[in-house]
C-alpha cells in the first residue's frame, strides 16, 4: 500500500516528460534522468524518511498530526501562528483530496493505455474499462483493506521485481546510461534551456509523487519497515526502472507523429509480454488507487475528529487493525470524482497536466510545518534548521512553480477540488464555533440548575440517565426532560467526549468521573483524533473509576439540532447555507458515539446561525 503510488510513476513520468519537451536526444535524456535521480533522493530519502519521518505524534503521520506536534500558546502572537499553521494544514488536507481523485484515475488510465500499445484498434475500450476498473475500486471498499490487501504484498513484489527486470535487460544494452547519477548532466541541461527545464519540472516531479504516503502511513506499518522496504527493493527496482525506459528512448527517439502515441514504460516490455504487463500495471494500479483511498479515509476521520469536518459515519473493518476503516461517503464522493476526471481528460497524457500542483503544494506545506516543529517544539538551532529545510523548501517551491504553468492546461481541475474542500472545512470549523458560542450563552451552568431543581422540588424516579453534552454547561437535552417530564432519574450521568491532539489516548488516561451532589455525576473522556468515541465502552472504564453504573437499566439522552441560517453570526449568507446543509447530513449522536440505538430519546432544538 505505502508504496503503490510512488510505484507507478514509471508508468507515466518519463513519457510525460518526453511528450512535453517534443523530442529526446542523448543529452536531453541523460539530463532528466539526472533530474530524476537526484529528485528521488533529496526529496524521497533525504526529505522524508530521514527528516520528515522523526515528526510522529504517537507513531502517527500525516498534517494533522505534523500540526498537533506545534505547542499552544496564549499569547496573541502565538493564538495567530497556529491559526495560520491550521489553515495550512487545512488546505493541504483538501489538496490531498484532490489527489485522491486524480491519482487512481491516472494510474488506471495509464495501465489501460497499454492495450493501444498491443492493438491500436483498443484505444476507444481504455477509458470505457478503466471506468469499469474504478467502479469495482470504490464497490470493493466496504469489504475492508484487511480483506482486499490479503493479496497485496505478493503483487507490489512481483510489480517491483518486474519493474527491475525489464529496467536491467534494457539498461544492459546501453549501460553509459548510469553516468546521469552525475549531477553535471542536470546542470548542463537546466544550463541549455532554462526556461524549457523549468517547465519540465512539472512532469519530472511526477517520479515522486506518493512520497507524503510513506509519512502518512507510518501509522499503519511503522518507520523501520518502511524503510526497509525502500532501501532494498523499492528504490532500486524504480532507478532500474527509469535508466531502462531511458536506455530505450535513447535508442527509439521519437518523431513528432510518434509523439502522441509513444510509451516508453511499454517500449522496453516484450511485444508477447504487454497484455500480461497490462494486467499486472492494472493491478498496481489498483493497489496504488487503494493507497490513496485509505490514506485520505485516514486523513478525514482526524479532519473529523479535530472538528473540520461534520460527523460522518466511520465502518471499522478490522478487528485487530485500528486504521483499516472505510467512509462510505467520501468512497462514493471520491468515486463520483474520478469517473468526472477521466469523462473530462479521457487520457493519462491530458490528466498529466492535471497532477503535480497538488502533490507539490502538500510538499511545501509539509516543509513549513515540520520547520515550526523543529524550531517551537523540538528547540533546534534556527540555522540548523533554515539550511536544511531552506533547501527543501527551494526544491518543494520550484517543482510547485513549475506545475503552476499546467493552471490553464488542466491544473485547475486540482485547485478546485481542493478550494471546494477548504472552504467545506472552513465553513464547518467557523460555523461549529459561531453555534458553541451561541449555546453557551444559552444554557445554565450545571450548578445553576441543580439549584432550580432542588427549589422546585423534582421527583425522581428509579435508573440511569446518560446525557451527552460537549461542556460544563447543563445539557439541553436535561433541561427539556425535565421541563416536560417533570421527573429526573434517581441517577444522572454528564457524558461529556472531547477529541484531543493525540492520536491515540490510553484506557488509563482516557475517563475521569466526577462525583456530584444529588445523584449527579460528571464522565469526562478523551479521545485520540484517530479513534471512533463509543459511549459504552467509556462507561464501563468509568465504572472502574467509582462510577456506580448499571448498564441494563440506562436511558441515553442527546441533543438533535435544526440550523436556520439567518442569525447574526460573522459568515456569509452562503456559507451559513452550507454548514446548515453540511450539518443535516451528519450522522447522528447514536451512530457517533455507538449508542444502543433502542435506549436513545434525542430532543430537537432549532438554532439560528
Amino acid at each position: 500500500m505505502v508504496f503503490g503510488d510512488i510505484g507507478t510513476s514509471p508508468l507515466y513520468a518519463l513519457q510525460e516528460t518526453v511528450i512535453k519537451h517534443g523530442s529526446a536526444d542523448r543529452p536531453f535524456v541523460m539530463g532528466v534522468l539526472s533530474l530524476m535521480f537526484w529528485a528521488l533522493l533529496l526529496i524521497v530519502v533525504l526529505k522524508y524518511q530521514i527528516f520528515i519521518m522523526r515528526a510522529t505524534n504517537r507513531g502517527e503521520g500525516g498534517l494533522f498530526s505534523l500540526l498537533s506536534l506545534l505547542p499552544r500558546g496564549l499569547a496573541r502572537r502565538s493564538d495567530l501562528r497556529l491559526a495560520f499553521f491550521g489553515l495550512i494544514a487545512i488546505i493541504g488536507s483538501a489538496l490531498l483530496l484532490g489527489d485522491g481523485v486524480i491519482t487512481p484515475s491516472i494510474s488506471v488510465l495509464s495501465a489501460m493505455e497499454g492495450l493501444s500499445v498491443h492493438n491500436p484498434a483498443l484505444e476507444s475500450w481504455i477509458a470505457p474499462l478503466t471506468t469499469v476498473i474504478l467502479v469495482f475500486i470504490f464497490a470493493v471498499q466496504r469489504l475492508g483493506t484487511g480483506h482486499i490487501g490479503k493479496v497485496f504484498g505478493p503483487v507490489m513484489i512481483v510489480w517491483f521485481t518486474v519493474l527491475g527486470y525489464l529496467g536491467l535487460q534494457s539498461l544492459l544494452r546501453d549501460p553509459s546510461v548510469l553516468e546521469a547519477v552525475n549531477p553535471l548532466h542536470a546542470v548542463r541541461l537546466v544550463a541549455s534551456d532554462p526556461g524549457g527545464t523549468f517547465l519540465l519540472l512539472g512532469s519530472i516531479v511526477l517520479v515522486v509523487t506518493g512520497a507524503e504516503a510513506l509519512y502518512a502511513d507510518i501509522g499503519h506499518f511503522g518507520i523501520g519497515p518502511i524503510r526497509v522496504g525502500w532501501f532494498s527493493l523499492v528504490w532500486p527496482c524504480l532507478l532500474l526502472n527509469y535508466f531502462g525506459q531511458g536506455a530505450w528512448i535513447i535508442a527509439n527517439p521519437p518523431t513528432p507523429e510518434q509523439l502522441a502515441e509513444y510509451k516508453p514504460f511499454y517500449g522496453i516490455v516484450p511485444p508477447s509480454l504487454v497484455i500480461p504487463m497490462v494486467l499486472l500495471a492494472t493491478a498496481a494500479t489498483i493497489i496504488a488507487s487503494q493507497a490513496m483511498i485509505s490514506g485520505v479515509f485516514s486523513t478525514a476521520r482526524q479532519a473529523i475528529r479535530l472538528n473540520y469536518l461534520p460527523r460522518l459515519r466511520v465502518v471499522h473493518t478490522s478487528s485487530a487493525t485500528e486504521g483499516q476503516i472505510y467512509i462510505p461517503f467520501i468512497n462514493w464522493t471520491l468515486m463520483v470524482g474520478c469517473l468526472t476526471t477521466v469523462f473530462l481528460f479521457r487520457s493519462a497524457t491530458q490528466l498529466a497536466e492535471a497532477y503535480g500542483i497538488a502533490v507539490t503544494a502538500v510538499m511545501v506545506i509539509t516543509s513549513l510545518l515540520f520547520t515550526e516543529v523543529a524550531l517551537r517544539t523540538w528547540k533546534w538551532k534556527p540555522w540548523i534548521v533554515w539550511t536544511v529545510m531552506g533547501v527543501f523548501l527551494a526544491i518543494d517551491l520550484l517543482f510547485l512553480a513549475s506545475n503552476m504553468a499546467k493552471i490553464l492546461h488542466g491544473g485547475w481541475y486540482a485547485l478546485a477540488i481542493a478550494a471546494v474542500g477548504t472552504i467545506v472545512m472552513l465553513t464547518w470549523h467557523q460555523g461549529s464555533l459561531a453555534i458553541g458560542r451561541r449555546l453557551a450563552e444559552q444554557t445554565e451552568s450545571i450548578h445553576e440548575f441543580l439549584a432550580r431543581m432542588w427549589a422546585e422540588v423534582i421527583p425522581r424516579v428509579p435508573g440511569t440517565a446518560v446525557f451527552m453534552t460537549p461542556s460544563a454547561q447543563a445539557p439541553f437535552a436535561l433541561i427539556s426532560f425535565v421541563k416536560h417530564a417533570h421527573v429526573l432519574h434517581e441517577q444522572v450521568v454528564l457524558l461529556s467526549i472531547a477529541p484531543c491532539d493525540a492520536p491515540f489516548v490510553s484506557d488509563r488516561d482516557r475517563v475521569a468521573v466526577r462525583w456530584m451532589p444529588d445523584g449527579f455525576w460528571a464522565v469526562n473522556a478523551q479521545v485520540g483524533f484517530m479513534e471512533e468515541p463509543d459511549a459504552v465502552r467509556i462507561l464501563a472504564l468509568a465504572r472502574e473509576r467509582g462510577l456506580p453504573f448499571d448498564d441494563s437499566n440506562v436511558t441515553y439522552f442527546a441533543r438533535k439540532m435544526q440550523i436556520v441560517p439567518d442569525g447574526q453570526a460573522p459568515m456569509a449568507r452562503w456559507r451559513k447555507s452550507l454548514y446548515a446543509l453540511l450539518h443535516s447530513n451528519a450522522a447522528d449522536v447514536t451512530s457517533a458515539f455507538n449508542l444502543p440505538s433502542d435506549r436513545v430519546v434525542e430532543f430537537g432544538v432549532q438554532m439560528r446561525l
